[in-house]
């Protein structure tokens, strides 16, 4: 009897340690499957809260109007989706509303001096606040602008200018974006020399914001003593292309670009160009906005980040789309990284080849061209806290935007941009001294610089009197000291 029961407490037990141990498993692979992590000072990866979730995964068949094929670029304007479904030579427009999207229309043709001629692999599209749209017609080596009648406002083909346009330059736009005066700013294949530049009339001005060279010493070197055969066989120093362009709502443009040089740090993959072409974006993070900061070659993937697109949102935080591990990069108007998350594979969250990204209200939308897919991700609660957090800021509202911060640390207690942030919102308030305590929690040694400064002039115009006075008596005590001497020379002399 005692032995039967002793086979059952051991039974028992086995089948409690194999429960307790099967269920991480299960629990690991629900935390992969919306993996989100952010990097501490140190470079190390530290789990995150999932800030963004799964929504819906779009396929335009569900629409009777057949599958994507190896779509290049989509659009948003409000509630307006505008895809470019490329080796099908169409535009599909879809409608967000109730949670849902629908069917507005397709266009693959449209009307030029009275003549119907179809688009060839469009590329990508900007559609106006009047509601025209400019379609990088790639097939055709043209932009054409359109009205809500498919009719042709205007068209631009290869420029003439002798002087930085070769006679065998094909003119093949990729990417483009209009700002609000009209004007058209293009990236076109094979163009290292920056953005092409048109008025609104079409007229090429020029480029814009031209690449930094990557330049290698040591490949100089080599080539100062090298023949001629063996510089013409080694690779030129040239700027590298853009891959991508996307406007800010004050008329910035942010560009990315797809290499990155993980030994020289050249090429930086994101940029901000102001009106002259020069980058502007702020890089005060722990680590410039580049993607991964550490990562391997697993799965098969190597290299750096990619990145292939960049969505910016109205309070001044971008997304950096990643071809390369299909993974999705946060980061607030300061250069700080506020998450990252997504990857490859063929499960819901996850990307086979990404390579264009939207924002639609409190959702991003990824356009897979592998897959010919739209995922929709929608911010969590975390994600909105965060996001409501960085809009107060930046409108001013600093104590609300501190108790924002305090509301992520309930959530994640190891995210240090809240602490930083927090520290910003006190450092607007003038509280020097409590901010430098949350900048040097979290190693942030710029803005604690910043506070450190503040605090030192606050606390000297706080004390000037009694520096005052401490200096004059420091004074009266030399002046009566060098008297006393003084007199008791004089009289010792006597």
């Amino acid at each position: 009897m005692k032995r039967h029961i002793s086979g059952i407490i051991i039974t028992f037990g086995m089948l409690l340690m194999a429960t307790l141990l099967v269920k991480p498993s299960v629990v690991s692979a629900d935390r992969d499957l919306f993996y989100t992590y952010t990097y501490d000072y140190w470079g190390i990866e530290r789990e995150s809260p999932d800030a963004y979730a799964m929504n819906s995964v779009i396929t335009t068949n569900t629409f009777g109007i057949g599958n994507l094929n190896s779509a290049e670029g989509m659009f948003v304007k409000d509630d307006q989706l505008y895809i470019c479904d490329t080796l099908n030579n169409r535009i599909i427009q879809l409608e967000y509303k109730n949670d849902s999207f629908s069917l507005v229309k397709t266009v693959s043709e449209i009307t030029k001096d009275g003549k119907k001629e179809s688009i060839s692999q469009p590329y990508d599209i900007y559609v106006t606040d009047d509601d025209i749209w400019y379609i990088a017609d790639y097939g055709n080596e043209r932009i054409i602008a359109i009205d809500q009648s498919q009719n042709v406002t205007s068209a631009i083909y290869k420029p003439e200018d002798e002087e930085t346009i070769d006679a065998d330059f094909k003119f093949k736009p990729m990417k483009l974006v209009v700002d609000a005066a009209g004007r058209i700013f293009v990236q076109a294949q094979n163009v290292n020399k920056g953005f092409m530049e048109f008025e609104n009339d079409g007229e090429f001005i020029g480029y814009i914001g031209a690449a930094a060279v990557q330049f290698n010493f040591i490949d100089y070197v080599y080539k100062l003593i090298s023949t001629q055969e063996q510089r013409e066989q080694m690779e030129a120093f040239v700027p590298t292309e853009y891959n991508n362009i996307a406007l800010d709502s004050e008329g910035f443009i942010y560009a990315t670009i797809g290499t990155y040089d993980e030994s020289t740090g050249s090429a930086d993959p994101v940029r901000k160009l102001n009106a002259k072409g020069n980058d502007i974006l702020i890089r005060n993070g722990y680590f410039d906005p580049r993607g991964d900061i550490q990562y391997g070659a697993g799965g098969g993937y190597t290299g750096p980040s990619k990145f292939v697109d960049v969505a910016v949102l109205d309070n001044d935080c971008y997304y950096c789309l990643d071809s390369n591990r299909g993974r999705i990069f946060g980061y607030d108007f300061q250069g700080n990284m506020l998450y990252a998350f997504g990857g490859i594979g063929y499960r819901e969250g996850s990307f086979k080849l990404p390579v264009a990204i939207e924002e639609l209200g409190d959702s991003l939308l990824i356009l897979d061209k592998e897959l010919g897919t739209i995922t929709q991700m929608t911010l969590t609660d975390y994600g909105k806290q965060i996001n409501n957090a960085l809009l107060t800021y930046k409108k001013g509202e600093y104590d609300e935007s501190a108790s924002y911060w305090e509301k992520v640390l309930k959530l994640n207690g190891n995210y240090d941009l809240a602490y930083i942030g927090i520290g910003r919102s006190l450092l607007r308030q003038d509280r020097f001294e409590e901010a430098m305590s949350y900048f040097k929690l979290k190693l942030d040694y710029k803005n604690y610089s910043k506070a450190y400064l503040l605090y030192r002039k606050e606390w000297v115009e706080d004390n000037i009197g009694y520096i005052f006075a401490i200096f004059v008596v420091l004074l009266l005590i030399v002046f009566i000291k060098n008297t006393v001497q003084r007199v008791r020379r004089e009289v010792n002399e006597e």
